[in-house]
């Protein structure tokens, strides 16, 4: 099949050489020369497990341009993986997604067939019908449904492991014009995924309506592990891990994203709860549910900064281990770490950091402000406090000889429970979030040493 991916970001990319992958046929389009130029040879234009080597194998199916007219023409699948940013409004805007459409319905004028054009990015609810269709239809002079279809799509991936989760989906989610076209597009999701995922096809609406709360339930979830993990560490005795990993046996509930620890952050989750009560409101339905979701997140990076400010020796030097927001990604946006060290170097301390993946992006926010390491030796060794904002699997390797040797025992901060706790017992002053003893514990040995 000849398939089109406008868009050749962090998922248009991965999508374009999955598909390639998979044997099919596929023209890229995307606004930046550079993007394109690496794409047409063979290698990734951005950072994702896996990525450059499946670009560079599949060279010959895959080719990339910056005419999203010439990659759409003649097309029988054209996906339009563009940007969506939240306008001032907290709505998502919709410019990018029409300026492709115009593009796309110039194609279509000359198209055989019956092509598809599918939107993946997020929209909010009836944009897609609203706004994207009679685009088409103008610009192209044909009749949705009848010489073309159209279906909303939305991808449920999470960047670092993208190519994974486009491979195996719990869930594809259509949206669809017509019967047709909705079939044509669960045809070609049979081919690409390893597994048997659900199929859901119906209405834009309901699709579009369903993308977003997908995401805004998920945040609602790990708000929840985060407030039950401040009421843990209020209670001596109690573990918010414990807690959470019995809660989530229960089937009614589940343990996914159920952890008690920082918050959430990334290009995603933050913006879609965001726009979510937006849209409530203009419905005229109060969105508390989903502003305290935000809410309870916003506090989680300064919550984190207090309890280290409090453990940390006059002039002494903290130390983050974590600045992209999640792991297996460089990307910073809305990251606990980078937000936990913007709050330290304003409340005055000194702050160090290393991230495996994330240092160039970091530096370009953090403007000078703290000392980034280049190895994690490096940071845990110049530190008095050492707290671990991302969960990366190379800090688990983090041991107390690491760690600064001082007159008083280092602090770990273990905001994820990634290290083993009897691995510092006794030679550490150990905390994980949501652990009521542990919080006591280093506040008790803080004092104790006048730290």
């Amino acid at each position: 099949m000849k398939v089109a991916v406008v868009g050749l970001g962090k998922l248009g990319a991965v999508m374009a050489a999955v598909l390639a992958d998979r044997g099919h046929t596929v023209a890229g389009a995307d606004a930046n020369p550079q993007v394109v130029a690496r794409i047409n040879q063979g290698q990734a234009p951005v950072s994702e497990p896996g990525l450059a080597d499946l670009v560079a194998r599949n060279r010959g199916r895959l080719a990339a341009t910056v005419d999203t007219e010439k990659a759409a023409t003649g097309a029988e699948v054209i996906f339009i993986v563009t940007p969506t940013p939240l306008a001032p409004d907290g709505t998502f805007s919709m410019d990018f997604v029409l300026s492709a459409g115009r593009a796309i319905g110039r194609s279509l004028r000359r198209s055989q067939g019956f092509p598809v054009v599918v939107l993946t990015s997020t929209v909010m609810p009836g944009a897609t019908g609203g706004q994207l269709l009679p685009l088409l239809e103008s610009v192209s002079g044909k009749r949705c449904g009848l010489d073309f279809g159209l279906c909303y799509n939305p991808e449920f991936i999470a960047l670092g492991s993208v190519i994974r989760d486009f491979l195996n989906p719990d869930l594809i989610l259509i949206g669809e014009s017509d019967p047709r076209s909705g079939q044509i597009l669960e045809d070609l999701y049979h081919s690409l995924c390893a597994n048997r995922p659900a199929v859901a096809r119906m209405n834009f609406v309901n699709a579009e309506l369903t993308k977003l709360c997908v995401n805004t339930f998920v945040t609602t979830k790990i708000s929840y592990a985060n407030m039950l993990a401040e009421v843990c560490e209020r209670l001596p005795g109690a573990d918010v891990g414990v807690v959470t990993q019995a809660l989530g046996l229960d089937s009614r509930i589940g343990g996914k994203y159920l952890q008690g620890a920082l918050g959430y952050g990334g290009p995603c989750f933050p913006r879609d709860n965001l726009a979510f009560a937006a849209m409530a409101r203009g419905l005229g339905v109060d969105p508390a549910l989903a502003e305290a979701t935000d809410r309870i997140n916003r506090r989680q990076a300064p919550r984190v900064c207090r309890l280290v400010l409090g453990l940390l020796p006059p002039g002494g030097a903290v130390g983050i281990l974590g600045l992209a927001y999640k792991p297996d990604t460089n990307v910073i946006e809305e990251s606990q770490g980078i937000l936990l060290a913007q709050g330290l170097v304003d409340a005055g301390a000194r702050v160090l950091a290393y991230d495996p993946a994330a240092m160039e992006p970091a530096s370009k926010v953090l403007d000078g402000r703290i000392r980034l390491c280049s190895t994690l030796e490096e940071c845990a060794a110049s530190a008095d406090v050492v707290v671990i904002a991302t969960p990366w699997r190379e800090f688990r390797a983090l041991k107390p000889e690491h760690l600064k040797a001082g007159s008083g025992p280092p602090v770990v901060v273990d905001c994820w429970r990634i290290l083993p706790r009897e691995r510092f017992e006794g030679l550490v002053a150990y905390v994980t979030l949501g652990w009521g003893l542990g919080v006591a514990e280093a506040v008790s040995v803080s004092a104790a040493t006048g730290t």
